[in-house]
């Protein structure tokens, strides 16, 4: 179903939750013909009375290609828009078309809402680092620093994760996404005075893979931008 399709169904007249859910207790031809919040009432009222998500109980019930719309009418309209992107970056290539109709389609708190779904549903720290750039949150003003923040900056780097078993992944990303390059080129200077190590070789310690390389690059980029590009 296209993303813009929530906005054509309509209140149903004589909406009864607990009928519907109670209706639904042995599915067979289940309704479609409800708003998406009377979807979302009914399936919440389901697990409620059945004590089972009505995802999972639709599953069997319903041939694969229905059982596809109807897990998608049961999503919020922002989760569905969320799945859909990560479905359409997903694998080789991009199917930009699902990309273009969601993301241009959409209002401002449609966006956000979406944005929010896919970081509550995003596990791997990799990809929680790759939304925070995208949200495009980092300070461009070079004008001032402050010194005392890149001091703490720079302790708060260390101290959660050379100084102490286990890293605090959120707080670096939190640290190297929000302020301005120039402000984190006074990060890495100070961080030599805690550290016994350079921040590349302490991000090699503390983190593997995938994001091992993202912290690399980002710290590369900082350190001079000419050289990265360079590389």
């Amino acid at each position: 179903m296209p993303p813009n399709a929530y906005r054509w169904m309509k209140a149903y007249t004589n909406f009864d939750a607990e009928h519907d859910a109670l209706a639904l207790k042995r599915p067979s031809e289940p309704k479609i013909t409800h708003s998406n919040e009377e979807r979302q009432d009914t399936a919440f009222t389901y697990q409620r009375r059945i004590k089972k998500e009505l995802a999972s109980a639709l599953k069997s019930a319903l041939s694969s290609h229905l059982r596809t719309v109807i897990w998608g009418l049961l999503k919020t309209s922002a989760h569905y828009d969320a799945s859909e992107l990560k479905t359409s970056m997903k694998g080789l290539g991009t199917d930009e078309d699902s990309l273009v109709e969601i993301m241009c389609s959409k209002t401002n708190q449609n966006l956000q809402e979406i944005n929010r779904d896919m970081i509550s549903n995003i596990s791997s720290d990799f990809h929680k680092l790759m939304v925070a750039l995208a949200n495009g949150r980092r300070a461009e003003d070079d004008s001032g620093i402050d010194y005392e923040l890149t001091d703490q900056d720079s302790w708060d780097l260390y101290n959660t994760g050379a100084k102490r078993k286990g890293t605090d992944v959120p707080k670096w990303i939190s640290i190297t996404t929000v302020p301005s390059v120039c402000h984190l080129q006074k990060v890495v200077e100070r961080y030599k005075s805690y550290s016994p190590y350079n921040t590349l070789k302490s991000i090699k310690k503390e983190v593997k893979g995938a994001l091992e390389n993202a912290f690399l690059n980002q710290f590369q980029y900082i350190q001079n931008k000419v050289l990265y590009f360079a590389d």
